[in-house]
Parts: structure tokens; C-alpha cells; sequence
């Protein structure tokens, strides 16, 4: 319950006889903290953040009241208080004139809060943001905003989409008409946790923020506020260690935007520098696979050469037996197998002398019979006898 100082409107007795008659209030919850005389502002639409780490759950923003008015408290991602546990928001709830707020709490199921359309899962009954599988948190990434790359237990269910359009902040006449069913009433008579530690010292903080004070803001916190709230609080590095991906999702009935990406955090670069040496490790693998497949390849090489080797010496043993047998014959034959070495050496001799008679033979059998006849048929000089020659008588 929270216990702040406020600027109420109603009378002190009226209030007074209002809480001790036991009038009937929004919900039977009865985590009544706040009661004011003036509606709080519609719920704006705005940027839920990046879930920084999985089992972490989206507990939405609301309209707080204290003395500095209505302020802005905007919705956080938090570890539950327990494993199986879910989220009801607070809500504000008109009854008799005034405002009162109801407080969430954790607890096994959802109850009432009010049929607010807080978005990311939180439509206006339940919440279809996640859900429990044993001790691990699955989330519906068609109404939230999970960096998949980093968070790995997702599942998509867009049936859940509330695009009533309605913004209203509270319960009541001009406002959410819903009313709490059976099942929400046993949620709100059952075992309850209150809010983290996180989540209070959240309310605190944005009651101190200007910027986030309806009274200057006018009912609609501009997003570069949350944002420097968010960061002011240590959200930043969350936001970064999820990695801020392209797009704003808006609550229910909103159109998603295209937004600008987020520089990668913490276990982005981790990641990253896990991959790199992964990376590094393959490749140090690889050379050393290649090595060794080198030294197989030389290795195998090797033994190739030596069986080569050994079928050639296998193969030249018989051409050496024989080339000695031949030498042992020769050696055998002795003078004879001179003689017949000498012969062939003088066959080529003969062999040329003949062919010279051939041609020979060939020139004389081409002069033909013509000529030879002429050369018979020239008659033959007479030699003079000398004076000395001449015959004479006998003496």
C-alpha cells in the first residue's frame, strides 16, 4: 500500500465514512492505497523496452498520484519474486465521486485491473505478454519486445492483439467498464506477493522527475523523458545487453513505427568476441587439419615411391639374370664365340664391297647394245712397220 501525502478533494470525514462503511470499491483485491477526487489521465502510448535478460517479466506503466499531482511511472522489466508468478497491475477504480487505486501484486494467475488496456500483453483481462513452461519464461513476441537473438524462448500468438483503441486510465463511468470475473476474484482472495523492492524505489524516482508530472507534461510524458529516465535509472545497459533492433512496438492499437538501432552492449560485444575466438579456434583447427593431411599426403607419397621401387627391382631381377646368364654363355663358348664376333664384324665390309659390284654391274648393263656394237664395228688402225721392221729374204 502506498502511504504518500496527496491533495485530496474530498472531504476528510466523507473519505473517512467512505472507507469504514465498507462501500463497494472496483475489485474485491481491497489493496486500496490512494483515493482522489479528479480522473487520472488516459494511458499513453509508448516504447516498451528491450527484456534485458530471460525469466524477467513486463510489469506495465501507470498513473501514480502525491502531492506533486499525477506523475507518469513508467513500466519496467523486472525478476519475478518467485519462479510461476505473475503480474496484476494496479489500477484506479471510480466509486462515490472519487478515484481509488487498487495496488498490484504477484501471484499464481492474473487478476482484475480493471479492464485497462495497459498493452505488451496486458489488453484489459489476463496477460498474454508470456507465460511459464516449468522454471523457464516463454514470451509472445507479437505483443513483446524481445531481442530473439539474445533470448531464445519465444513463441508468436497475435489472436491476443487488443485494438479497441480505448485509453482510459481508470474503472468507472467515462472510462473501462469492465467488471471482475469469477475467476478474477478468486486471483484477488488468494496468496499475494506485493511489489519488488525494484518496483517501489521506481515510484519514488519518477515522483521526482518534472518531466514525468502531469501537471507539466499535460497527461502525455514525451518519449525522450522515459528515455532519460530509463538511462537515468541504470536501464541503459539492459536495453543494450538485449540489442535495440529496428522498429518501436506500441501498446495495443498503435502502428509499429520503424526506429533507429541501438548500439550493441555488453553481451552483443560478448557474443561477438565469443564468435571471433570461435572463429579464431576453427581456423587454427583448420591449418592443423591441413597440416596433418599434408604430412598423410607425404607420408602416402612415400610409401607409393617404396612400392614402385620394390616392383621395379622386382621386375629388373629377371633381365639381370638373364643379362648374366648371357655373359656366362659367352664366356663359355670361348674361341669359337670370338670367331663368330669377329665374322660379324666384317659382314657389314662385305655387305658394302657387294652392293659397289652391283652398282657397278648396273653401269655397264646402261650403256645398251647399240653402243657396244659400235665400239666392235670401229675398224682398227694399222701400225706402220718401221724400216727396221719391215720382213725380208732370207740372207
Amino acid at each position: 500500500m502506498l502511504h504518500l501525502k496527496m491533495k485530496i478533494k474530498l472531504p476528510t470525514i466523507a473519505l473517512a465514512a467512505l472507507l469504514f462503511a465498507g462501500l463497494p470499491l472496483a475489485s474485491s483485491s481491497a489493496f486500496i492505497g490512494v483515493s482522489v477526487g479528479i480522473a487520472p489521465p488516459v494511458i499513453p502510448v509508448y516504447e516498451q523496452p528491450f527484456c534485458p535478460t530471460p525469466g524477467y517479466l513486463w510489469t506495465p506503466g501507470y498513473w501514480a498520484y502525491a502531492d506533486v499531482g499525477y506523475y507518469w511511472v513508467p513500466g519496467i522489466w523486472v525478476a519475478p519474486p518467485r519462479v510461476g508468478v505473475l503480474w496484476t497491475p494496479g489500477y484506479w477504480g471510480y466509486r462515490g465521486g472519487s478515484y481509488f487505486f487498487n495496488e498490484g501484486y504477484w501471484g499464481p494467475t492474473v487478476g482484475f485491473y480493471g479492464g485497462i488496456n495497459y498493452g505488451f500483453g496486458y489488453g484489459g483481462r489476463g496477460y498474454y505478454g508470456g507465460q511459464w513452461a516449468g522454471n523457464n519464461f516463454r514470451y509472445n513476441t507479437a505483443v513483446t519486445r524481445v531481442n530473439t537473438t539474445v533470448i531464445k524462448n519465444t513463441y508468436v500468438n497475435k489472436q491476443v492483439i487488443n485494438n479497441s483503441g480505448s485509453r482510459a486510465g481508470f474503472n468507472g463511468p467515462g472510462g473501462a467498464k469492465a467488471k471482475a470475473t469469477a475467476g478474477e476474484q478468486a486471483a484477488a482472495k488468494a496468496e499475494h506477493v506485493p511489489a519488488t523492492p525494484a518496483q517501489r524505489s521506481r515510484v519514488d524516482a519518477a515522483k521526482n522527475d518534472p518531466a514525468l508530472q502531469a501537471k507539466n507534461n499535460k497527461g502525455k510524458p514525451q518519449p525522450e523523458a522515459v528515455k532519460a529516465f530509463r538511462d537515468k535509472n541504470g536501464e541503459q545497459a539492459g536495453d543494450a545487453a538485449a540489442g535495440a533492433g529496428a522498429g518501436a512496438e506500441k501498446q495495443a492499437g498503435a502502428n509499429n513505427g520503424a526506429g533507429a538501432e541501438r548500439q550493441a552492449g555488453a553481451q552483443n560485444r560478448a557474443g561477438a568476441e565469443n564468435q571471433a575466438n570461435a572463429g579464431k579456434q576453427i581456423n587454427a583447427d583448420n591449418r592443423n587439419s591441413g597440416k596433418q593431411a599434408n604430412a598423410e599426403k607425404r607420408a602416402g607419397a612415400e610409401k607409393a615411391k617404396g612400392r614402385a621401387s620394390q616392383r621395379e627391382g622386382s621386375a629388373a631381377a629377371p633381365q639381370s639374370r638373364k643379362a648374366t646368364q648371357a655373359r656366362g654363355q659367352t664366356n663359355e663358348a670361348g674361341p669359337n664365340s670370338r670367331t663368330a664376333q669377329r665374322a660379324q664384324e666384317a659382314a657389314p665390309q662385305r655387305r658394302r664391297a657387294a652392293a659397289e659390284q652391283r652398282q657397278a654391274g648396273s653401269a655397264a648393263r646402261g650403256r645398251g647394245p647399240a653402243q657396244q656394237q659400235g665400239e666392235q664395228q670401229q675398224p682398227r688402225k694399222k701400225k706402220k712397220n718401221r724400216p727396221d721392221q719391215q720382213q725380208g729374204g732370207g740372207q
